[in-house]
């Protein structure tokens, strides 16, 4: 496997969330698990003649693989003092009530405690989000229809 083939691969892990993949070859087999962990472990190859025995082929060494970032990781440089609306629960995030409607919230705008800025689906219930302060929406860091994680960062909100 090429550099290339795995970056494609972990591209495709994170572009399709999935958490877990495993490859089997004749020669390794490859499982990937989001979150950081990368395991190869090296197949036994058939025992050789006693004739000619072919060199011990090294095991892959283990590709070290980066969690996908919740948030850019400048956040308190883009809002010093702003607090981070979190995911309460895994599911899709969406801005706006309906796919016609206009969104809760835009960047910019100024929202009220209890102030509902997005719905989460999860097992087809919809989940309204609510602010947990009042202030001015400085962030909008997931994209509509982006599935997102228990913990991650949402929204930031600059208090007033």
């Amino acid at each position: 496997m090429t550099a290339k083939e795995l970056k494609q691969i972990l591209q495709a892990l994170v572009e399709y969330g999935v958490n877990e993949l495993t490859l089997e070859t004749p020669d390794y087999k490859l499982t990937v698990r989001r979150g950081g962990e990368v395991q190869v472990v090296a197949v036994p190859q058939p025992a050789p003649l006693p004739a000619a025995p072919p060199p011990p082929a090294p095991a892959p060494a283990p590709v070290p693989l980066e969690a996908p970032q919740a948030a850019p990781p400048a956040k308190e440089e883009e809002c010093a003092g702003c607090v981070e609306v979190r995911a309460p629960i895994v599911g899709t995030f969406y801005r706006a009530p309906a796919p016609d409607a206009p969104p809760y919230v835009k960047e910019g705008d100024r929202v009220e405690k209890g102030q509902v800025l997005c719905i989460i689906e999860a097992m087809k219930l919809m989940n309204e989000i609510e602010s947990e302060v009042s202030g001015i929406v400085k962030k909008i860091l997931v994209q509509n229809g982006e599935p997102v994680e228990y913990g991650q960062p949402l929204f930031l909100i600059q208090p007033v």
